[in-house]
């Protein structure tokens, strides 16, 4: 068997017509276990060949992980297990084929067994990002061998398929001289028979003569996982210049939430203690990567074990952060893979970031919610009947707020992450909220998905002083909603209406708020920091915060404010083509958060609306907003006043 390795189609990057998002490369996806047949639809193109990476995380039984590829296929030696040092072997029905859009699976009992709760990491062949090679060991010291990463090679993982060996890891952080084994504890190892020495280069690795990488005919598989920087910048975005994937390392100085800069939000880690022993831990947004303080999940890749709970490591908007404990020891040194959180490109159609839907109540705890088609990263939950508190659950938090309070977030399982389709159901501190109203489409439920110039979270914590917070939404946020997770304290608006020195208050029918300077910091947002003053509203010191960003994308959604006569209708032109779904507007003086939805009906005619600031039921006789097609309308009879308005299409 002689070296092999498949060539890329196209480069990655604008220029290139290749991969330009995330979400081209690579994918965290959620699924059940059938026991027959099932195709896994991530969007991801394995025809241009790639790794699927998958675990059972409900149980150690039949727990091992499995990874395949599209070099060595379905067939002979198609599966191995990072957990362990076995050679590969041939399941017939684990993965079965890899598509254009995913790949499907047999009934292989550790990849698809009846009823198992399932991730699947898949890594996309492209430039700069991950390749795999295969060939055959001739046991000379030295020998080098190609690829087509086209970059600086962030790790490197080697395993003999033909025979039971260790998986050897070479990092960039770590000397050529030493290695790490993926399926073990143990920290860096010296064996110049490993790597010879030497670190792979951007076209080419090298390894030594020893069994584990270059055994004289074996065969072997090596995965190569990019590393971005300025000297190796990535070529993902709109531009072709974003970087995606880091591979580096830091040294613990058990300092609570220690924050690692990658320069983007990181949404899936691998880490391990480099000299020292402790397992290799995989980390993703879909099972748990949270705001700080938050309980997330973690599987093992060096084990079997199922899905356990961790709040060491948290998501950062510019990278991540980790906790003092195991994996922050003081003068201790750590390696990490990082993948960037997706997409990079902005929405051009509404459908795919927002979605609205009613709901029967009594729904059953874990009742999968997949009407969004994507994975939801907020949901304002508004109940029409018995005066039930509005609820606002977000992803990055996963606690629950309420938009018509001043409370605190509170510890709620109200709604779970984990569907790539929308959301679970959950229950709630006060019990499960959707039972609160039994009968039929008693629930409206609002999803939106992150995505550059439309939507972002950001988590951060108080100084007290004047200061600037980074955030991932690529433009200036023309509206934001801060709120103090930790006491009781009104919601902060700010509105690029009402200027830098006003603020608004979500939870209120209160005008807005002119000239205090120390909440903006009578300071305008930019594309990459919004400004924050010393008011303890929005910074008070040690104080955790989430702040909601908006924009306006042409065609998707718009920010903007109205001026409306009583006796007259005004046409809101937010540009699109075929009015908006959903509308969310106030008066810049006293008055409500009214929230209108086509759903319910935005027709010419009574329009149900509810209030976002309020637990009142919803008012179904009023006529105060109609259909415009390039827009919505204030109908005649909407008070006079000048208003403030969200708005998507």
């Amino acid at each position: 068997m002689s070296t092999k390795k498949k060539m890329f189609l196209s480069a990655a990057g604008a220029g290139g017509g290749g991969p330009t998002d995330v979400d081209d490369v690579f994918s965290t996806f959620l699924y059940t276990g059938n026991g027959g047949t099932q195709s896994i639809v991530n969007n991801i193109d394995l025809t241009e060949g790639g790794l699927v990476w998958a675990k059972r995380r409900d149980s150690t039984s039949n727990g091992s992980h499995t990874l395949m590829d599209t070099e060595r296929g379905t067939g002979s030696g198609g599966r191995l297990r990072s957990d362990n040092n076995q050679q590969a072997y041939s399941p017939s029905d684990a993965v079965t084929a890899f598509n254009n859009n995913g790949f499907s699976l047999g009934a292989d009992a550790s990849i698809n067994g009846n009823n198992y709760e399932m991730v699947s990491w898949t890594f996309r062949k492209a430039p700069k990002f991950f390749d795999i090679v295969t060939y055959t060991g001739n046991g000379v010291a030295g020998r080098t061998i190609s690829h087509n990463l086209d970059g600086l090679v962030g790790m490197l993982m080697i395993k003999c398929i033909s025979h039971s060996s260790d998986w050897s890891v070479q990092h960039r952080m770590v000397l050529p001289s030493k290695y790490l084994a993926l399926n073990e504890t143990t920290g860096q190892q010296t064996d110049t028979a490993r790597f010879h020495s030497t670190a792979a280069g951007n076209s080419t690795f090298s390894v030594g003569s020893g069994n584990a990488v270059n055994g004289s005919g074996r065969t072997y598989v090596a995965y190569l996982f990019a590393h971005n920087n300025s000297g190796n910048p990535g070529e993902f975005g709109p531009d072709g210049d974003q970087d995606i994937i880091k591979c580096g390392s830091y040294t613990g100085n058990s300092t609570d939430a220690r924050t690692i800069d990658l320069g983007f939000e990181a949404s899936w880690l691998l880490v391990k203690r480099q000299d020292g022993a402790t397992d290799w831990w995989i980390v993703d947004d879909m099972r748990g990567l949270f705001a700080r303080q938050q309980t997330g999940r973690y599987l093992e890749a060096n084990t079997s074990n199922s899905d356990a709970n961790q709040a060491k490591f948290w998501a950062d908007s510019q990278g991540f952060a980790v906790d003092a404990g195991d994996y922050n020891t003081g003068g201790e040194t750590y390696i990490y893979m990082a993948i960037r959180r997706g997409s990079l490109n902005t929405p051009e159609n509404a459908t795919d970031v927002f979605d609205v839907d009613q709901y029967t109540g009594g729904q059953a705890v874990n009742t999968k919610f997949n009407s969004a088609g994507f994975p939801a990263d907020m949901l304002i939950h508004l109940h029409k009947i018995d005066n039930v508190d509005n609820n606002l659950a977000t992803k990055l938090l996963d606690k629950l707020l309420v938009p018509n309070s001043t409370a605190a977030a509170v510890n709620t399982d109200y709604a779970s992450w984990e569907n790539n389709n929308g959301w679970v159901t959950g229950e709630s501190t006060a019990g499960n909220t959707w039972r609160l109203a039994s009968g039929a489409n008693n629930h409206i439920v609002y999803a939106w998905k992150r995505a550059p110039s439309y939507f972002d979270v950001v988590s951060y914590i108080g100084t007290g002083s004047n200061r600037t917070v980074t955030h991932n939404l690529g433009v200036a946020p023309e509206m934001m909603w801060v709120k103090s997770r930790d006491r009781s304290e009104d919601w902060n608006v700010y509105h690029s209406a009402t200027g830098n020195q006003a603020y608004i208050k979500l939870n209120s029918t209160d005008a807005a708020t002119t000239s205090n300077t120390n909440t903006w910091n009578s300071t305008t947002p930019t594309a990459s920091v919004f400004t924050l003053g010393t008011r303890d509203g929005v910074n008070k010191n040690n104080d955790t915060f989430i702040a909601y960003l908006f924009a306006t994308v042409a065609g998707v959604s718009k920010v903007g404010s109205v001026s409306h006569s009583y006796n007259s209708t005004t046409n809101v032109d937010c540009g699109f083509s075929s009015g908006a779904r959903f509308v969310l507007a106030k008066s810049t003086a006293s008055g409500a958060w009214y929230v209108w939805d086509s759903v319910r009906g935005i027709v010419s005619g009574n329009d149900p609306y509810l209030l976002l600031n309020s637990s009142a039921n919803e008012v179904t006789n009023g006529d105060l907003i109609d259909p415009y097609s390039g827009g919505f309308a204030f109908s005649p009879g909407f008070y006079t006043d000048t208003y403030i308005f969200y708005a998507i299409a």
